[in-house]
């Protein structure tokens, strides 16, 4: 066969693997993703970016992250607008209904978008088993508008006849300007309950409670399952535990650039981060915390070369838990010097602190990852410029991973894998993540038939083709 003829057939395969998601590669060449080309492949691989395994290099990571479809996300420049909140690509838009009877049901596993108005109640359903369930709740008010004291919203879960199970408030507190806020309702599965107990349909009421805001907010909505336990476990809380900051980790400061959101958000392992951060902008991270350990966080804002002016709760902080139920937050003012603020000491992962009424003990209640955002105050920009601002985040997890209780069925994001631990020392978004999952899948069932017998057949002209010039 001639060089023609095998380039011909060449590309005629590489058309119909395209056709059934396979993944090709020709020797020498970098293989293309679905929606990638093969030159934006093989720069990624040039540039250390994100390929089949998700992971981007860290120096990438400031510089801009590549997902597996090739698309990549810079960092916005001083001049510009801010990078909009990034919402899960695969949520599903519905309308909360004003009454219970009316409610759409949201399922497990499945995330939803909505539009809250201000002073806005809206109702949805779940159709419960006998396993734990939460419905978290992201709000996403305009970026730059103003808020007050107070200024939030509830999420609640409902029986049928309007029992409460279990709700979650969110607030801008002391913080006057606005940023995503999240919140979660839950029912829990207990051996001494006596409401909310049974199979069946529930409702989750999402109600404002604003004083100034007038501008409505968009939602992101999750709704996930919790197994029970094969077997009580204990439910009382250890009188003595480790409650000390430990030093700082080390290695020093590593770029890694923060998501926009988060479904986006960035993977970080235990140590010292750095990115840029504007005013009026939230990052979002996510850090692995097994069972048995104790995640210790601050951040750090960078001193300032063009003034010393004042400004209150210049940078906020916050962790949320796997179920992106709201844990703890803490915030830290500004002149121009090096600034830091650290999270409350919190206690280690166990399944009994859900038995404390401590919001922050309570929401360390499972393994898996646990969501940190910060958020500098828009009016950083009148007294330093909109320019960005170094922020360095230190992470430190103390203690070694324990089993865990004994979940009556997979645990799902309530545990931590080998995966999530490379994710996270590789700085691989959770976006990233699930793309390389689907991804893969796709490549394996290509594999098991016609991606397979193409790549084969690929090899024999390549090694006919040798042997003919040989000859």
């Amino acid at each position: 066969m001639t060089q023609a003829g095998i380039g011909r057939r060449t590309g005629a395969l590489i058309a119909a693997a395209a056709a059934v998601g396979a993944v090709v590669a020709l020797p020498g060449q970098v293989a293309a993703l679905p929606g990638q080309t093969a030159a934006a492949g093989a720069a990624n691989a040039a540039e250390g970016r994100a390929g089949l395994g998700g992971a981007g290099n860290a120096g990438n990571a400031v510089a801009g992250r590549a997902g597996l479809g090739g698309a990549v996300v810079g960092r916005a420049g001083a001049e510009g607008a801010l990078p909009p909140y990034t919402f899960d690509s695969a949520a599903q838009r519905v309308q909360g209904a004003a009454s219970s009877s009316d409610a759409v049901e949201l399922r497990t596993g499945q995330t939803y978008r909505d539009t809250l108005k201000r002073n806005g109640k809206v109702y949805y359903r779940v159709n419960l088993d006998q396993q734990n369930a939460y419905v978290s709740v992201v709000a996403v008010p305009k970026a730059g508008g103003k808020v007050e004291y107070g200024d939030g919203f509830k999420v609640s879960m409902q029986d049928g006849s309007g029992t409460e199970c279990g709700y979650q408030q969110a607030n801008f507190s002391s913080s006057e300007f606005t940023r995503p806020l999240a919140a979660y309702a839950r029912r829990e599965i207990k051996a001494d309950g006596s409401t909310c107990q049974r199979a069946g349909a529930y409702y989750v009421l999402v109600e404002r409670e604003s004083k100034t805001s007038t501008d409505d907010w968009e939602l992101e909505i999750r709704h996930a399952s919790e197994p029970v336990l094969k077997k009580a476990g204990p439910t009382g809380l250890p009188e003595v535990w480790a409650s000390g900051t430990p030093g700082p980790p080390a290695g020093g400061p590593q770029p890694r650039q923060g998501g926009s959101g988060v479904h986006d958000a960035t993977s970080l392992a235990q140590g010292e981060w750095r990115s840029d951060i504007r005013p009026g902008q939230t990052l979002f991270y996510r850090v692995p915390v097994d069972w048995g350990q104790q995640l210790f966080a601050t951040a750090e804002l960078g001193s300032s070369a063009t003034g010393d002016e004042y400004v209150g709760h210049a940078l906020v902080l916050s962790l949320e838990n796997p179920a992106l139920g709201h844990v703890d937050e803490n915030t830290v003012s500004y002149s121009g010097k090096p600034a830091t603020l650290a999270l409350d000491a919190l206690r280690p992962v166990a399944h009994e602190n859900r038995g404390s009424y401590d919001e922050a003990t309570n929401g360390m209640r499972f393994a898996g990852w646990y969501y940190l955002s910060a958020t500098l105050n828009p009016d950083m920009a009148k007294e330093y410029g909109d320019g960005t601002v170094p922020l360095t985040l230190r992470v430190s997890l103390r203690g070694n991973a324990k089993p865990g209780p004994g979940y009556d069925g997979d645990p799902g994001r309530f545990s931590v894998t080998a995966d999530d631990k490379e994710a996270a020392e590789k700085g691989v978004s959770g976006a990233q993540a699930a793309s390389g999952s689907d991804s893969m899948r796709v490549v394996a069932a290509a594999g098991i038939g016609s991606g397979t017998v193409l790549l084969l057949g690929l090899g024999g002209w390549t090694l006919v083709a040798r042997r003919r010039a040989a000859a």
